[in-house]
C-alpha cells in the first residue's frame, strides 16, 4: 500500500502554513514503508499530477476551521469521487495552479484518468490565517503530535517488516 503524505498551505498567512510545517517536520525522517511526503504548499496541480503516480492513500495535512479551539487536531474521511467534476468547479478553477481546492484537485486528478482510493485530512484549526509568517503558538504546539497522527495512519496499511 503506497501512501502520500501531502502537507498544502501557504506560508505567508500565518497558520495556514500547519501543512508545510508537518510535511516538513516528517521529511527530516526516513519514512516508513512506502510512504512518500512532499510539501505541496499552494500547488493544487503538482499535488493532482503527484497523485497520477498510482498511490493508495492520500493523507493531506492543512489548517482546518472546524470552530475547535486553536491547536486543535482533526482526522477526517474524505471522499475524492464526491468532488464536483471540472466543469462545475467555476470558470478558470483548473487554470489558477496555486488556488486549487481539494475537490478541484480530485476532479482533476479524475479527468486526468487517475484516482486514489482512501483520503484522510490531518487538520489543525488555526488561530491567525492573515498575511504574516509563523505559526501561532497553539498552532506550533499542535505540529509534534500532528506529526505521530500522521505516521500512525501512514503506516496503518504497510505491510509487516515496513513501517
Amino acid at each position: 500500500m503506497s501512501a502520500l503524505v501531502a502537507g498544502v498551505g501557504n506560508i505567508f498567512h500565518g497558520d495556514d502554513a500547519f501543512g508545510v510545517e508537518v510535511a516538513n517536520r516528517l521529511a527530516a525522517c526516513p519514512p516508513p514503508g512506502d510512504v512518500h511526503v512532499a510539501d505541496f504548499g499552494i500547488r493544487g496541480l503538482h499535488l493532482a499530477y503527484e497523485l497520477l503516480n498510482g498511490y493508495d492513500t492520500l493523507i493531506l495535512v492543512d489548517a482546518t476551521q472546524r470552530g475547535g479551539a486553536p491547536g486543535t487536531l482533526y482526522v477526517l474521511d474524505i471522499d475524492p469521487d464526491a468532488a464536483p467534476e471540472p466543469d462545475a468547479a467555476g470558470p478558470g478553477a483548473l487554470m489558477n495552479g496555486h488556488d486549487l481546492t481539494p475537490e478541484t484537485v480530485f476532479a482533476l486528478l479524475r479527468s486526468l484518468g487517475g484516482r486514489v482510493d482512501t483520503v484522510r485530512v490531518v487538520g489543525c484549526e488555526p488561530d491567525r490565517v492573515d498575511d504574516h509568517i509563523g505559526l501561532s503558538a497553539p498552532v506550533a504546539t499542535a505540529v509534534d503530535e500532528a506529526v505521530r497522527v500522521v505516521w500512525d495512519l501512514a503506516t496503518a496499511n504497510q505491510p509487516e517488516g515496513q513501517t
